[in-house]
């Protein structure tokens, strides 16, 4: 996987930044926790739900950050994304299919943080990273000239018996 994620520790604040984008370092245990705590307080339906919205932004202006840093366009960017997603800890990301001119995209999830962090638990457990597909594929639209607006599910999930997870981005019924 390498070149390794570039990160860059500042001696007088402690931040840590990637790409110029301050970050957090956290082991999975102690996110999935917390993830499950939430889940458990808003019941799961309420907690993707605000989940949702949250991961949409946060994936737009990565990418709006990642592509000014790096020079990149369309494509390119959520391709970065998944990269960077993939060094991060989250599990390995790669596209099954990805049309930039229609808004649908699949996305194969391997080895995803919270199938590892929850073994023997089944159901569609990475549902967190549905916002963030639609999010960067909306951005990747943007750029490049397309209006749609898109939404993305988790389909299958490695919890559930299947090798890896898949999720479908697709552009929202009118």
């Amino acid at each position: 996987m390498g070149p390794q994620l570039p990160i860059a520790v500042d001696d007088e604040t402690g931040v840590w930044t990637t790409d110029g984008l301050p970050m957090l370092y956290v082991p999975r245990h102690f996110f999935t926790n917390n993830h499950l705590a939430v889940e458990a307080a808003l019941g799961r339906e309420k907690y993707a739900e605000i989940l949702y919205p949250a991961g949409y932004k946060s994936a737009y202006f990565w990418c709006e950050k990642e592509a000014a840093t790096h020079g990149l366009t369309g494509l390119a960017v959520f391709e970065h994304y998944l990269k960077r997603l993939s060094q991060r800890g989250w599990g390995l990301f790669s596209f099954v299919s990805a049309d930039v001119e229609t808004g649908n995209a699949q996305i194969a999830l391997r080895h995803s943080s919270f199938v590892l962090q929850q073994p023997g638990v089944s159901g569609k457990l990475c549902y967190m990273f549905e916002g963030w597909f639609a999010g960067a594929m909306d951005w990747v639209g943007q750029d490049s000239g397309n209006s749609y607006q898109t939404v993305s599910r988790e389909t299958q999930c490695a919890a559930e018996g299947h090798e890896h997870c898949i999720f479908s981005v697709s552009p929202k019924a009118a």
